[in-house]
């Protein structure tokens, strides 16, 4: 990696001048792994201020300070989409999580359903992971990881205006009502890895905000379906047509 492409997500403010204190990981991957020392340049985003160039003006073992010296890019939001999961094995958690990230989905939602095999996750890991994403593809934007939650609780709640594009292994269509319903707030839905119930899918199917759509003619693991439904979403209705 060159040293320019060194990418680091920061929790404070990014300002032309600002200087910005590293946590004892950041310094350890800055200064020990990577080998950095004081002026080099490392680009800095918070989610907020977009990208900004700075040099390294403090490294120690378990800290540095680096400051801010002008901004290379601006934020770019991505659409407002959710991806809403239910977890399985730890390792493709992970990886359903980090391909979220960088493929624009703007909040993940675990949810608990009927046949979900995972009873609890490790929140902050996983917002960690979607971090580790948004630095490595070039994003300047994390998305909200949130807590494992019911389903029933979440569609209970539902905002009237957000779609939910549910991916429907039943469907043979693929983009069977998609492109009709047009822009807007949506939420793709991929279920467990034993399906939804019968009472899910019925409550699914009485929603008017839910769009059915199928991913193929082939049952695609838990992992794969959100990587196929987002790229079956952005290419209709997201940032990729732009």
């Amino acid at each position: 990696m060159d040293m320019s492409e060194i990418r680091l997500f920061v929790e404070m403010p990014l300002a032309a001048g600002a200087e910005v204190a590293l946590t004892e990981a950041q310094a350890h991957y800055l200064f020990g792994v990577m080998r950095q020392a004081v002026g080099a340049p490392v680009t800095l985003f918070n989610g907020r201020d977009g990208a900004w160039q700075a040099e390294v003006v403090r490294a120690a073992k378990r800290g540095g300070t680096l400051a801010c010296r002008e901004q290379t890019a601006p934020l770019r939001l991505p659409p407002d989409l959710w991806l809403i999961f239910a977890p399985i094995k730890k390792a493709r958690t992970d990886f359903i999580v980090e391909k979220a990230a960088e493929m624009g989905a703007a909040r993940i939602l675990p949810v608990a359903t009927r046949f979900t095999n995972s009873e609890r996750i490790r929140q902050d890991r996983l917002q960690a992971h979607a971090v580790e994403a948004a630095e490595q593809c070039g994003g300047t934007f994390v998305p909200e990881v949130a807590d494992l939650a019911p389903l029933d609780r979440l569609l209970a709640d539902w905002p009237q205006d957000r779609r939910i594009m549910w991916c429907d292994e039943t469907l043979l269509s693929a983009r069977a009502g998609l492109g009709q319903a047009g822009p807007g707030p949506w939420a793709i839905l991929i279920g467990p890895e034993g399906g939804f119930s019968e009472a899910e899918q019925a409550r699914l199917r009485a929603m008017p905000q839910v769009t059915p759509v199928s991913l193929g003619p082939r049952i695609l693991r838990a992992d794969t379906a959100a990587v196929a439904a987002l790229t079956l979403w952005q290419s209709v209705l997201g940032d990729w047509t732009t």
